[in-house]
């Protein structure tokens, strides 16, 4: 690094993070600095340097580092208290303690805490990166923590974020609701329907209904398209739109994300399984009994964390030109919510003709 400093006429510590692609170097500086390590051989062992620097800062010889676990939900107790989000958490602790990393949590709507003063924090306690977990309501980030985007590198899990751009792990929605289908299909549903909001399609770029469309393209090549239920903050505070919709499009399996649809149906005078399937979209072990897709959102959790430290050992900072994305597949749960197996192929079979008939 010496070589590279005096060829570029820099000090050591700005080629250090010229290399590190920090924005507190100009671009014309660290172009310099880059073909003057190229002139001279120079290739950064980004393990070691990540773990030199972070001896440098402990003064210790045990190697443990540190990342940060931003809160992106607007329920600051969202780790704790939320449905789905603290089995991410729980995915990402493991997976960091796994690594060597702690976690240092903040909330990313704290009235009192700025992106610029954030990242001093960061900085201050040797932060090398940052996890964002929470994020259900939209797919962009508070535009005042645009200073800590521009510093450190950043993962984003469950969403796509569209601005900025950054990096993300996720559950493969589309192959979800494709595979959710498929497996109505085998059991013998024949007019599988979604019941979901389109707020929450609209946050992942429909990949659900884009997995349930194909499904229907595939499993029911020329049969009458069936309409989606999105009314679903209408139907909460009256049935009567579910009702219709139930009665013209007649459907006898639905796919959904929301449990409360199983109390609507039972409104209805609708028996599950007898009359109609539930498919959950997000299998969760607080109702076992119900059939659906297991997302996996612990290992959701830690391939954010695998990613994050990758990006960290690999220098980067800010954000990406090219966002990387991770997805994890999801598992078939069978549950009592659908009809099981054995009915299904009963259903399916053909009847047998009386002896003799021939």
């Amino acid at each position: 690094m010496a070589r590279v400093a005096e060829r570029a006429g820099v000090s050591k510590n700005t080629v250090s993070l010229a290399l590190r692609h920090s924005p507190r170097i100009p671009a014309a500086t660290r172009l310099r600095i880059e073909r003057a390590a190229e002139a001279v051989g120079y290739r950064r062992n980004a393990a070691v340097g990540c773990l030199m620097a972070e001896l440098r800062r402990s003064g210790s010889t045990r190697f443990t580092s540190t990342l940060a676990l931003l809160n992106a939900n607007e329920d600051r107790e969202a780790f704790r208290t939320h449905p789905t989000v603290p089995v991410y958490v729980a995915g990402a602790r493991k997976r960091a303690a796994e690594l060597g990393y702690g976690l240092d949590e903040f909330w990313l709507h704290d009235p009192g805490v700025s992106g610029k003063r954030l990242a001093s924090i960061l900085r201050a306690r040797g932060i090398r990166g940052a996890l964002v977990v929470g994020l259900l309501q939209t797919n962009r980030l508070p535009e005042r923590m645009r200073p800590l985007w521009d510093e450190f590198p950043a993962v984003v899990t469950g969403v796509r974020v569209r601005a900025p751009g950054l990096s993300f792990a996720g559950a493969d929605q589309y192959g979800l609701a494709l595979g959710a289908y498929e497996q109505a299909w085998a059991l013998g549903y024949r007019r599988p329907a979604l019941v979901l909001d389109p707020v929450i399609d609209a946050l992942i770029d429909g990949r659900f209904t884009a997995g349930y469309l194909i499904g229907e393209q595939r499993c029911r090549p020329g049969g009458d398209p069936i309409a989606p239920f999105t009314r679903i903050t209408e139907a909460r505070g009256n049935l009567a739109c579910f009702e219709e919709w139930l009665q013209r499009v007649k459907p006898d399996v639905l796919f959904t994300l929301y449990h409360e649809v199983e109390r609507w149906l039972a409104k209805l005078g609708v028996q599950v399984p007898g009359d109609m399937g539930l498919i959950q979209y997000e299998w969760r072990a607080q109702r076992p009994y119900w059939a659906g897709m297991d997302q996996r959102n612990d290992l959701v959790g830690a391939a954010a964390v695998d990613l994050l430290v990758s990006m960290i050992h690999s220098g980067h900072q800010g954000v990406p030109q090219r966002a990387i994305a991770t997805q994890v597949s999801s598992q078939w749960v069978m549950g009592k919510t659908v009809r099981p197996v054995r009915a299904a192929r009963r259903r399916q079979a053909p009847r047998k003709a009386p002896r003799g008939a021939n």
